[in-house]
């Protein structure tokens, strides 16, 4: 799964960032699994973009809860 920006985030409504969001969510927690078992090599580097892909989805689901 590639970067989101906040520009595309922008045109999904909020059904469909909450299923993202509970996509990436659970991708996080695989990685972080394989991260603990030393298994991790080659997407050691997906760690961190995705942290900050669920904080942008995050971020957008307030925005559009405070409407």
């Amino acid at each position: 799964m590639g970067r989101i920006k906040m520009k595309s985030i922008r045109e999904f409504n909020e059904n469909d960032l909450e299923d993202r969001l509970q996509q990436m969510r659970s991708d996080l927690t695989k990685l972080r699994v394989d991260n603990a078992k030393g298994t991790l090599r080659k997407e050691s580097g997906k760690l961190k973009p995705l942290r900050k892909d669920i904080a942008r989805i995050m971020t957008r689901l307030n925005e559009l809860k405070k409407k």
